[in-house]
């Protein structure tokens, strides 16, 4: 055999020898891949509250969420709205309101709760658990409220500070208003009366007592415009404000409330307004996406 043979021979087997090797590590000894267990979804966070559509409110059904905004489609200041708080039956017997056209100049009002903590007039509502939450749509004034099992109670009204250019007010109830008393439904009734003394409204000394009426007086369909609720509470209420100096003036609401979701629509009407089921509302909101 030449040499040059020779030197072939050892290219080739040097060659079998690194394919052997690569053959190796491919083979028997090679790491083989993760093993990828297969996606598993969490379990959905619960949602705070559920409605079961029982035809009534409970306490737990009407918690105020601190910091959680709700959004409301509000006719203008100043902007009449015609509507309809008297209902009639659907196709299905059922009692409906038709509160559900949209109006082009309707404005977006975001509302949420907040703690009484560190607002300027904190020391005047001393009860543990208290919450503010806007009371006009202007944002001008804040209502102080208090939530327990057995009631929502209004407890005063504030201003949002005390240099605002129309004055300041500060309202502190001798005895909390009864708003709600739980569980609401069809039938219920009460009245409640808030006096008010050494007050302050607007900058002016004030003393006055507020009589609320309120009735749940209906339960059915609610149409608004961003959505239908199958199962909503008609409460209706007349605030009669008797000041110590000045004339006496009533207004009524008609609300409706929904399970969880708190007030989805409210209508106020004129002052004095004579009429239960009144067509003319000086407001009208309702719960909505807003633009």
């Amino acid at each position: 055999m030449q040499r040059s043979d020779l030197r072939k021979l050892a290219v080739a087997a040097a060659a079998l020898v690194g394919l052997s090797a690569c053959l190796a590590g491919c083979g028997d000894n090679r790491t083989p891949p993760p093993t990828r267990a297969a996606y598993e979804a969490g379990a959905p966070e619960a949602l705070p509250c559920v409605p079961n559509l029982d035809g009534k409110i409970e306490a737990s059904e009407l918690t105020p969420q601190i910091g959680i905004p709700a959004t409301y489609l509000v006719s203008p200041s100043g902007k009449e709205r015609t509507v309809d708080v008297a209902g009639a039956p659907n196709a299905q017997g059922q009692l409906a309101w038709s509160l559900g056209v949209d109006f082009a100049d309707d404005l977006a009002l975001t509302v949420r709760a907040s703690t009484v903590e560190g607002k300027w007039y904190a020391s005047s509502f001393p009860q543990p658990g208290a919450f503010v939450a806007p009371f006009d749509a202007g944002g001008r004034v804040e209502g102080v409220y208090l939530h327990s099992p057995e009631r929502l109670s209004l407890l005063g009204l504030a201003s949002v500070a005390p240099d605002v250019p129309e004055g300041k007010t500060l309202l502190v109830y001798g005895t909390p208003v009864e708003l709600y008393r739980f569980p609401l439904a069809p039938g219920a009734e009460w009245s409640s009366v808030g006096e008010v003394r050494d007050a302050t409204l607007r900058g002016l000394p004030y003393a006055g007592r507020d009589t609320y009426e309120v009735k749940v007086d209906g339960a059915g369909q609610l149409a608004l415009p961003d959505f239908v609720l199958t199962q909503a509470l008609r409460v209706r209420v007349k605030v009669t404000v008797a000041p110590a100096a000045g004339q006496t003036t009533t207004q009524r609401q008609t609300q409706f409330l929904f399970e969880c979701l708190g007030e989805v629509a409210r209508a106020t009407s004129k002052l004095d307004e004579p009429q239960e089921n009144f067509t003319t509302a000086l407001e009208l909101r309702r719960l909505g996406l807003g633009p």
